[in-house]
Formats: C-alpha cells, structure tokens, sequence
C-alpha cells in the first residue's frame, strides 16, 4: 500500500498545484546539483513559488558535512525561519542530504522530496531515511524523518545517462529477491533497459512503502531492505574516492552475488536460485575487478554497518527468491570467503 504522501504522476503541474494550493510558506528554496538544476529544473521552475536556488556538487563524494554547511549557510542568509520549505530535486544524495539539511535546520523546517533518478525513485526517497557520510562511513549520521510528499516524476528518468538507470535497476532487483519471486522472474525476462518504468517503480515502491510501514526506524522487518547492502556498502565505501569509484547500484549488484553465496551456504538457498541470481545480475551489471588487495578492507568496513549488534555483523541474507531472512550473524572471515567467490566467477 503506497501512502497519500507518495505520489507516482507524469503530471508535475497538478500534483505540485494540489501541494502549495492549501500550504502557506514563509519562504520556499530548491536544492539542486549541476545535472538537475540543468535538466530537471525547468520543468518546475514555473510550477513552485518564488524560491532560492542552492546549487550543490553532485555525487556520493559530497555527501558530507561541509556542503551541509553550505547548504545550512544559504538557508541562513536568505533569513529562512521555521515555516520554509526546501525542495529537494535530484538523487539520493540530494534527497538524504537535502532532508537532513531541512530536518536539522532550526530543529526542522518542512521538505519534499522529486527524485530525479531510477534509484532515489524506487528507493532512496522513500522511507524517510535521511543522513551524510562521514569518516569514510556511509550514512553514517542521519535520522528518520518523513517529507512532506515524495513526487515521483517518470520522465525525469530521460535525463539520466544509461549507467546511472542500470545502477537503480539494482535495487529494483533487490525487492524482487527479498519480496516477489514471481516479479524476479517478470522483470528479469526482459532486457533491464526495456521496462514499463512506471509499473517497475509502482511495484518497488510498493514493497519498500509497505515493508516500512510496519518498520519506520528499522528495528526489525525494515532491514530486509538492506540485502546486498552490508558487503555492498563496503565496496562502495572502499572506492568512492579512487579511479576505480562505483555507482551505488553497481556496489550493491556485487553486494547481491556475495550475499547471496552466503545464503547458499548458510540458509541453503538453493543452488539453482544462486545460479540465476549471479547469472542475471553479471548479464546486467557485469564482472568487476575489485583486486584482492581491497578485500580485508572492505571485509572490516562491514563490522561499521547499522544492522550490526556489538562485534556480530548482522547481515539479511535469502531463504530463497522471495524471501529474505533478516539478522543472519556473518563473520569478517565469511565476508572475505565471499569476495575470492565472485572473484572465481566467470573465470
């Protein structure tokens, strides 16, 4: 069940006229990077209330708590009290910093969210998970706080370039694996670049909306949302800032492969699932030479994630295709067990 405040419309100029026409704002700003204040920008720009332009740099790397000074610095000197409003018009990083920004701001100022991205679409900005990076860690300071409407626009996806959609498509697959087998089989039937995108993020967005529902903050059932993300947020922390950087989707699809070995071998997913699993997610995403060099690095970064109790890393691994097992206790020797995997395959 998608909530009221979550809004899926090719119609940007209704849904934003519903949005201000009984909301009063002292002062309204819209936070962007380079891209969408570019290519997504005129298509509101006309359609919001007079407003402040913060342009920000795009990407994860930037995700830290000097642009959140920046962004906090606009605010304050455009004199914004607490009735403003921030719009926030991007990705992930927009959406998890943007609402950190407003949330924080004067002990919180109202947001909204218009994800920009196939990933920020089906996930990043639903749930209410906001928070930076920090010392190297992701989303490492943060908070739970729902915006005001998330307003999901399709056609931005024709701004994006094909990397970063097949780098969302990751977490679309994700829901699949932790919550629909039938879906896993629809979706994955088809070229990952011929989707009926709409339906594809109506059907994320709708277990991600409902798995939070009865989880807002992540104390249980939430954390199945995080299946490849315990090894895959290592691997994209160990390259962020090297040649070898990897988009979030691309991170998470190797994060799926190695977690998924770990079900094999710890929950007995079955064999012939794993196979399918790695072998459509090498079909999309390819194989990536992370070097061995990287591996004890990435294995001790994943004692940082937020599952984790004390010293035991908690990772959500598959019983199988569909279903997702949350709090699986998984070693730094295990994890390094499953990156010389995915390095032996396709060998």
């Amino acid at each position: 069940m998608i909530p009221d405040s979550i809004k899926i419309s090719n119609d940007l100029s209704s849904e934003l006229g519903r949005f201000f026409f009984d909301r009063k704002y002292s002062k309204v700003a819209v936070l962007v990077d380079e891209n969408t204040e570019r290519h997504c920008l005129p298509a509101i720009n006309d359609l919001i209330p007079e407003h402040w332009l913060i342009q920000i740099k795009s990407g994860e790397v930037n995700k830290n708590l000097e642009t959140c000074e920046r962004i906090w610095g606009a605010l304050t000197e455009a004199s914004f009290d607490r009735h403003g409003l921030l719009i926030n018009l991007g990705g992930g990083v927009i959406g998890d910093m943007g609402g950190f920004c407003a949330a924080t701001y004067k002990r919180g100022i109202d947001f909204i969210n218009l994800p920009t991205t196939l990933l920020s679409q089906v996930d990043a900005s639903v749930g209410g998970k906001l928070g930076i990076d920090f010392n190297e860690l992701k989303n490492h300071i943060g908070l739970f706080k729902e915006p005001e409407m998330v307003l999901i626009a399709p056609p931005f996806l024709k701004t994006l370039p094909k990397a970063e959609l097949r780098s969302g498509f990751a977490e679309v697959l994700k829901h699949c694996l932790i919550a629909d087998k039938d879906h896993w089989k629809d979706v994955v039937s088809n070229r990952w670049d011929d989707q009926d995108w709409e339906a594809v993020i109506q059907h994320s967005v709708g277990i991600k909306a409902s798995i939070v529902a009865e989880d807002p903050t992540e104390k249980g059932k939430r954390k199945l949302l995080n299946f490849g993300h315990t090894i895959g947020h290592a691997i994209e922390t160990t390259f962020l800032n090297s040649e070898k950087h990897l988009l979030h989707g691309e991170a998470i699809a190797i994060g799926m492969i190695c977690e998924a070995w770990l079900s094999f071998k710890k929950l007995e997913l079955p064999k012939e699932q794993l196979n399918d699993v790695e072998g459509k997610l090498f079909e999309i995403f390819g194989k990536m030479d992370l070097g061995k060099a990287h591996y004890q690095r990435i294995a001790e970064l994943c004692t940082q994630d937020k599952k984790n109790q004390g010293n035991v890393i908690n990772c959500t691994l598959l019983k199988s295709i569909g279903d997702g097992v949350i709090n699986i206790p998984i070693s730094i020797g295990e994890v390094l067990d499953s990156l010389f995997y995915y390095d032996q395959l396709n060998e």
